[in-house]
């Protein structure tokens, strides 16, 4: 048992055979990774990066692997492991002719849960999808969003130590995300690994612990979501006031000149910020801000990506 690590990945490698006259392929290559308690995991890349046979691996779904996984110290698609872990896949299909509440109480039943149980437990998962007053409509009346948080709560009812969230909020709107990056959050206060596979970067971005880029079944980078976002040599200064004559007026400084929500962005050395304040101020300008510009999540993926080899 090992509840401080519930998933362990050592030298992982899958390679899918050819059929007929197509050619095989290595899905994955010498992948390790581990996961620690009570954190939010994103695994990102592009198609074809071997993200998806990864996440089966792990639930135990795809077999003939090299290397070793297990969770929570056992290993991958064991009764023991199963029984811990909650799964949100891409396009779920529920049943569309039974109601939020029903569902819930079908899917906890299949988890071996009594019906008195789940009457106490659905409400609690309802709430905390932000889908209560929903709870009785049918599937086949809710949008895409409210679909996507019923999936997330079936995935949930159990009382799950880990769950996988396979593309958990593509083609949701603006309020489903942003209810379900909240219960995501909420369920890693309580102590609950979430693993998520996405291809959305800025919501990975937004919630993530850890990052994994995964690119042709090889993992080119893990790290913190601080340590992939780190500071680039762009600094970004806000003006009281833009002059028309901004870009002259720094010439031979720096490189990149752009202009930006009132002031301008300027690729400096160190050394070359004190001079930018110093022309600025000797001509007047009122200087309101001054920061180094961060990469996001999606800046760092694709210089990653595009820095590999055809």
């Amino acid at each position: 048992m090992d509840l401080d690590t519930p998933i362990r990945v050592a030298g992982l490698g899958k390679t899918y055979r050819g059929r007929l006259f197509k050619q095989g392929f290595r899905a994955l290559d010498d992948v390790s990774l581990q996961v620690g308690r009570g954190s939010v995991f994103g695994l990102v890349g592009p198609n074809g990066a071997g993200k998806t046979t990864l996440i089966k691996i792990l639930l135990g779904l795809v077999r003939g692997y090299q290397g070793s996984a297990s969770l929570f110290g056992e290993r991958v698609g064991s009764v023991a492991s199963r029984r811990r872990i909650g799964y949100l896949p891409e396009a779920h299909r529920l049943p569309t002719y039974l109601t939020g509440r029903q569902v819930l109480m079908l899917f906890g039943q299949m988890c071996g849960r009594t019906p008195a149980y789940l009457k106490e437990r659905i409400p609690v998962m309802l709430e905390l999808v932000d889908m209560t007053k929903d709870a009785d409509r049918k599937l086949r009346e809710y949008s895409k969003g409210m679909q996507q948080r019923i999936g997330l709560a079936q995935a949930l009812i159990h009382e799950p130590e880990l769950i996988f969230l396979d593309e958990p909020t593509d083609g949701v709107d603006p309020i489903g995300r942003k209810a379900i990056r909240q219960a995501v959050l909420d369920l890693k206060d309580k102590g609950v690994t979430i693993f998520i596979n996405s291809h959305l970067l800025m919501e990975v971005e937004m919630i993530a612990d850890k990052i994994v880029i995964m690119h042709k079944g090889r993992i080119l980078k893990e790290a913190t979501t601080e340590e992939l976002t780190s500071n680039t040599e762009t600094v970004h200064f806000k003006l009281a006031h833009v002059p028309e004559n901004l870009e002259q007026l720094l010439d031979g400084l720096g490189q990149s000149f752009a202009l930006r929500d009132g002031g301008f962005e300027l690729l400096l050395a160190d050394q070359e910020i004190d001079e930018v304040v110093d022309r600025l101020r000797a001509s007047g300008h009122g200087i309101r801000g001054l920061v180094r510009r961060r990469l996001n999540l999606e800046e760092a993926f694709i210089g990653l990506v595009e820095g590999q080899p055809q």
